[in-house]
């Protein structure tokens, strides 16, 4: 991904002559990955149209070595990260500089307004965030490799659920099966809900002992190489009532329509609007709160939004979820999440394994 970070550079100092800044500090961690190629979890970058400078430790000596090119210039600070930033920009002839307004914390906000008084500092909102929207072909074969690595799990794992098994204890298999077939990281705690606990659209997973007949609720993701993925999955443990199965049909369908329907160049609000407006034909819009999906990239959640509220257009290149649900107090809840490339050529879903309604009997 050399060259592909080299040509994400230069876009960024278009973006920075475009804005007036000399500079840019970056605080964000996926945003220095995404520039730099590295993972650690201590470093600042300063990009300007003179050079971009990584400052990290000495305890990432070794891995930047290897994970950052020749054509970022690398600090190894000896005292603090910041330390080395005010010395860098002694020597950098700028004058003003931009920083992450939502990356920043206030305490280093602070230490810009006193340290840093000699410089304009001027905040900036998602200059780095707009470029990984657009996602290349590597990144998308990491996103693809994810969500294959996501699926072959499920697959392992549905077979070893039967009734008794405490919610933890699916979560455990899950994320050794995630492991086992490749998964560097976990991008958010594995979601494991079953019975009336499925109408818990973000549950955590509990002590809750699985009963027959009960709907169970996985949503879950791997990474690969840093790129996340994150699929759900609605099953039956025993045999399905008709109710279950009308709902799940529902959910299903409106995964479907979506997922085929959505285009570059919509709004994150009309794609929404497609899941949403067949749920509620079928008289369930009410028992859908949340919005249809997001980006995925770096992070399992970031840009775009696929929202009633979202009325930029979806870019092309991007890759996003596609996750209606339908969820009933008390009763439980379907959701249905799939993760999509959209392209001008039609939308190709990444995350294969079947949206059925599946009976572990």
């Amino acid at each position: 991904m050399t060259d592909a970070r080299a040509q994400r550079l230069a876009l960024l100092i278009d973006g920075l002559t475009a804005a007036h800044l000399d500079g840019l500090l970056l605080t964000s961690l996926p945003n220095i990955r995404y520039l730099t190629g590295f993972s650690g979890t201590s470093a600042l970058v300063f990009v300007s149209p003179r050079e971009t400078v990584l400052i990290t430790d000495f305890r990432y000596q070794t891995q930047v070595a290897a994970e950052v090119s020749d054509r970022v210039r690398v600090v190894i600070e000896a005292q603090s990260l910041w330390t080395g930033l005010w010395h860098l920009l002694a020597h950098a002839n700028v004058a003003v500089i931009g920083f992450e307004s939502a990356h920043l914390q206030h305490r280093d906000f602070q230490r810009l307004l006193e340290q840093g008084s000699r410089y304009q500092w001027r905040p900036t909102l998602d200059l780095v965030e707009t470029l990984r929207e657009r996602k290349d072909e590597g990144e998308v074969a990491l996103i693809a490799r994810a969500a294959e690595v996501a699926c072959t799990a499920l697959a392992a794992v549905l077979p070893q659920v039967h009734v008794g098994m405490s919610e933890f204890a699916v979560a455990g298999v899950l994320e050794k099966a995630l492991r086992d077939a490749g998964s560097e990281d976990f991008p958010f705690p594995s979601i494991v809900a079953s019975g009336e606990r499925a109408a818990l659209p973000h549950a955590r997973s509990s002590s809750r002992r699985i009963r027959d007949g009960d709907f169970l609720l996985l949503d879950y993701g791997a990474v690969v190489e840093g790129y996340c993925s994150d699929v759900t999955r609605t099953v039956v443990v025993g045999t399905a009532s008709l109710e279950q199965r009308e709902i799940h049909e529902v959910v299903r369908t409106a995964n479907e329509r979506a997922a085929a329907a959505v285009r570059p160049g919509m709004t994150g609000r009309d794609a929404d609007a497609v899941a949403r407006g067949y749920i509620e034909q079928c008289g369930y819009g009410e028992l859908f709160g949340h919005s249809l999906g997001h980006g995925i990239g770096l992070e399992v959640h970031e840009a775009p939004r696929l929202a009633r509220s979202a009325e930029g257009p979806l870019v092309d290149g991007t890759v996003v979820t596609i996750e209606p649900g339908i969820y009933r107090p008390g009763w439980g809840g379907v959701r249905i999440e799939d993760d999509v490339h959209l392209t001008r050529e039609g939308p190709r879903i990444l995350t294969p394994f079947t949206r059925d309604l599946v009976e572990l009997r």
